[in-house]
């Protein structure tokens, strides 16, 4: 399996019109018949103005087939491709290995929360390893969405997402977690192999599958 992540940088002001014609003009053209959707999102605090979605391919050669054959689509090149390329400032691509997940939150009616790892040359391996010995201490204080080691688009680097009810949630996990010494632990022996970190919070569309 293969996941891939894209990002969108847009105009201001505009996230919410492109993530609308994906829910409604993207998702009636392609449904889940050229890679199948498993999460849309408008960012909310980090980076603004972007979306931020995921899609799942049974293997490299069919993300391959399946661009390919959207292009050759006259609808999507002629209706849906117009309405967000004059939205559109930047994209990027992430091509990752899942190592964990996507699974659904328990309930709906949640932000997300998306890091981005960027690790020392050769640590991904170690610190996956150490980050899966402690995700059952991590997951007694929340679940985790899912996980990724970075195929290409940035090498050496691991993504997680994350799911809560609402930021007063968030902030009591983090400060059960700082009071946590196995979790603690985790954190002494993973920062030397971490170069760099992001997080972004994120707000799922109408049609994202997370929600």
């Amino acid at each position: 399996m293969l996941h891939e992540l894209r990002i969108y940088t847009l105009k201001a002001g505009t996230a919410a019109a492109a993530a609308h014609n994906a829910a409604t003009l993207g998702k009636e053209i392609r449904g889940d018949n050229y890679g199948k959707l498993e999460g849309y999102f408008t960012t909310d605090v980090g980076p603004l103005n972007r979306v931020v979605h995921f899609w799942s391919h049974p293997s490299y050669d069919a993300r391959l087939k399946t661009r390919a054959d959207l292009a050759k689509n006259p609808r999507w090149t002629s209706e849906y491709v117009p309405a967000i390329r004059e939205k559109l400032l930047a994209q990027e691509v992430r091509l990752l290995n899942p190592v964990v997940g996507p699974v659904k939150p328990d309930n709906p009616g949640n932000f997300y929360e998306l890091r981005f790892y960027q690790l020392k040359p050769g640590a991904a391996k170690s610190w996956l390893d150490l980050f899966q010995s402690k995700l059952p201490t991590r997951e007694k204080y929340s679940k985790i969405v899912g996980l990724w080691h970075t195929e290409s688009g940035q090498p050496n680097e691991v993504v997680h997402l994350w799911s809560y009810p609402d930021l007063k949630t968030r902030a009591h996990v983090r400060a059960q977690t700082s009071q946590d010494a196995d979790w603690q632990e985790y954190l002494s022996k993973s920062r030397p192999m971490i170069e760099a970190q992001e997080s972004w919070f994120l707000i799922p569309a109408a049609h994202s599958p997370l929600q």
